[in-house]
């Protein structure tokens, strides 16, 4: 995940890491805390379209970017 978030310009903090957390629970449809179930659509939304999954990482303003 350092990759994706490099791409998407995204800085993991202690401060904002569980609003990137919520962020990537939402761009999968995932409800919050439910991580097995987050990562397995995670790793699927790369595979399909890494793009599209870091530019919605990326458009999301209320997580700290470089």
């Amino acid at each position: 995940m350092k990759y994706v978030f490099e791409r998407a310009g995204v800085v993991i903090t202690k401060e904002n890491r569980k609003d990137v957390d919520r962020v990537i629970h939402s761009i999968v449809g995932v409800e919050y805390k439910s991580c097995p179930d987050t990562w397995r659509a995670v790793k699927a939304k790369l595979a399909e379209d890494e793009g599209a999954f870091i530019q919605e990482l990326r458009s999301h303003a209320s997580i700290d970017k470089y």
